[in-house]
């Protein structure tokens, strides 16, 4: 697989109390779903399903077909506990309830 025209990209997944970024060679052409195969991230985390899990280059959301470009690095999301924004939400109403309860 080693040849002029492959290039290198990375493939990154977090949970909370471990980290990976995997360097990968690969063929131009390569898709996102073909790089994360390559880099075996999925053996050392079975919870990563990718028909769950969200993907992206860069933290821009991409689709499992996208192609990719040297230096790229493919970033495996988890899913979400709780919607960011409901809690910000959440957060608010519990500060004027606060304030209301102070007067």
């Amino acid at each position: 697989m080693e040849n002029a025209k492959n290039f290198r990209i990375e493939v990154a997944y977090a949970r909370p109390e471990k980290q990976v970024i995997v360097p990968v060679i690969v063929e131009p052409g390569t898709t996102i779903q073909q790089a994360i195969e390559l880099s075996k991230v999925i053996e050392h985390f079975p919870e990563i399903d990718l028909t769950e899990n969200k993907v992206g280059i860069f933290g821009k959301l991409s689709k499992l077909d996208t192609e990719l470009r040297p230096k790229d690095r493919v970033e495996i999301y988890r899913k979400l506990i709780a919607d960011p924004k409901e809690v910000r939400r959440k957060r608010a109403a519990e500060g004027k309830a606060m304030k209301k309860g102070t007067k």
